[in-house]
């Protein structure tokens, strides 16, 4: 197995009306979680990494271990660029294997947003890499990409097939009211507005922010058009909270092959739990 672009895999969830998880990936720990888990319940899955994660984890080593973890499983893996917006930066990393790419030029104006977006298509395309852009834009906080509230805007479903049309994206993310980071409160997603995006709209939809929302809202995104479910802050917390609670009764300890087990464990039921949600389970079948 090697890795793989995620055209294939979000049109047959569209098809099937589930939703492919990606997971973001910061380590070995990570990726060793989530191909486990994911063959194990032998659901598709797409592992995401932003700028900051390629610089921490180095990219020879991250797709190496992506594509050793796919090998492994006997695993299609579409090891993915999440909100990368150097045209550059995307290049070098297609070039090394990477196949699966999201453009972030969201907090452009609509036409240089367009214009943006196609000279990442035009790259990527080339290499059979999928390209997802953004049109609107999402509250909250991804890597070092901060978003005031008051910054954020929706999606428009009147220029969203427009958008599409004109950049030739292979799947497109959308506003309707989620966030990046953990919520406050219960998060208001807006189904009608998703709803209008998806008659007029053919390709697959995306929902970045799903980390926090209620199980009952994801399901009905997914029955909306939702084909893809971008889970990130959800992962770390699981993870941190475990080896900080090690720590705590153990404070001597030094081993990593020890103090990192029960942060794995904790990933894995929310891994588990994710693709439950999203419907993938068995679906590589």
């Amino acid at each position: 197995m090697y890795l793989v672009s995620n055209r294939a895999m979000l049109i047959k969830a569209q098809q099937g009306g589930y939703a492919v998880p990606a997971f973001n990936v910061h380590n070995l720990e990570t990726v060793q979680v989530i191909a486990e888990t994911a063959a194990e319940l032998g659901s598709p899955v797409i592992m995401a990494g932003t700028t900051g994660t390629y610089k921490y984890a180095g990219l020879g080593y991250l797709v190496a271990i992506c594509e050793q973890a796919a090998l492994k499983y006997n695993l299609p893996i579409a090891l993915h660029l999440d909100h990368h917006e150097e045209l550059a930066d995307i290049e070098t990393k297609v070039k090394a294997g990477v196949r699966s790419v999201m453009i972030d030029a969201s907090h452009f104006a609509f036409e240089q947003n367009i214009e943006k977006v196609v000279q990442a298509v035009n790259l990527c395309h080339r290499y059979d890499a999928s390209v997802e852009a953004e049109l609107g834009r999402l509250g909250g906080q991804e890597d070092d990409i901060v978003v005031d509230a008051k910054d954020s805007f929706f999606t428009d479903p009147l220029k969203a097939a427009e958008y599409v049309q004109r950049t030739g994206i292979d799947s497109l993310a959308v506003a309707i009211g989620s966030a990046h980071g953990m919520y406050q409160g219960e998060p208001k997603l807006d189904f009608a507005r998703l709803a209008q995006i998806r008659e007029r709209v053919s390709i697959p939809l995306v929902l970045h922010g799903a980390s926090g929302i209620p199980e009952a809202m994801l399901r009905q995104s997914i029955e909306l058009g939702i084909c893809k479910v971008n889970v990130a802050t959800e992962l770390k917390i699981a993870f941190s909270d475990a080896v900080k609670a090690f720590f705590g009764e153990h404070p001597h300890a030094n081993d990593p092959r020890e103090y990192m087990e029960p942060g794995k464990r904790a990933m894995k039921h929310i891994v588990q739990e994710k693709i439950r949600m999203c419907g993938s389970e068995g679906k590589l079948r």
